[in-house]
């Protein structure tokens, strides 16, 4: 028989309800948590409220303050910087890594370019973040270092939430941005390493810049 799915433990639940709060922009920066309203709001006690916070205090999402919750952390101007400079040195690497290209690369980028579009329309940002961060971990993954796809894949959160503040603030960048997706792939499709690149450079430094002037 097929083993059974197990449910997510209430300390789980609490710390997907919290961090898809501050991923999504529920929780802002600045805000201030407590376990009594959190135990209320996923339904569950205090004692997995607090093993959930604590493992995201150790993710760089939180601050505990004994006896009065969790301080949800805004992204500084340190954080930003961090992250789009290891962003480029995997990011150009990879792609210059991946030409020529696989054709079942270049069909998956142009598939999540089409979710993109969808979501766009939709008005689903999240989901749209969502494949945004995918499109750019499918050329990491492309090349086929294991150690730089870990790495890669530990940019995530802050991806997201990155991604998340920035269009909010500017949601004009959503069609820029699935147009400079759209020249990352052309050049992929040109087998134009350099090409693809410059285009990876370009459209990681102009989303930096955007996000950088709406740090706190």
């Amino acid at each position: 028989m097929p083993s059974a799915t197990l449910a997510p433990t209430a300390a789980e639940r609490v710390y997907q309800h919290v961090k898809n709060g501050v991923l999504e922009r529920r929780y802002e920066g600045g805000t201030l948590l407590t376990e009594g309203e959190l135990a209320d709001a996923v339904g569950v006690s205090r004692t997995p409220v607090r093993e959930a916070l604590l493992r995201l205090e150790t993710e760089g999402l939180i601050k505990l303050y004994p006896k009065k919750g969790a301080l949800v952390l805004a992204v500084s101007a340190q954080e930003i910087a961090d992250v789009v400079e290891t962003r480029l040195l995997v990011e150009e690497f990879t792609v210059r890594r991946a030409v020529p290209a696989a054709p079942a690369l270049l069909e998956r980028l142009a598939q999540l370019i089409e979710e993109q579009r969808g979501h766009a329309a939709s008005g689903d940002l999240s989901a749209l973040i969502v494949a945004d961060r995918c499109f750019h971990a499918e050329i990491v993954r492309s090349a086929g270092n294991q150690i730089l796809s870990r790495l890669y894949d530990q940019l995530r959160d802050r991806q997201l939430r990155m991604g998340a503040r920035l269009l909010h603030a500017h949601p004009e960048r959503i069609a820029k941005t699935l147009a400079e997706h759209a020249e990352i792939l052309d050049a992929l499709r040109a087998g134009d390493g350099e090409g693809a690149a410059a285009a990876v450079r370009g459209h990681v430094g102009r989303v930096a810049a955007l996000v950088r002037g709406d740090a706190r």
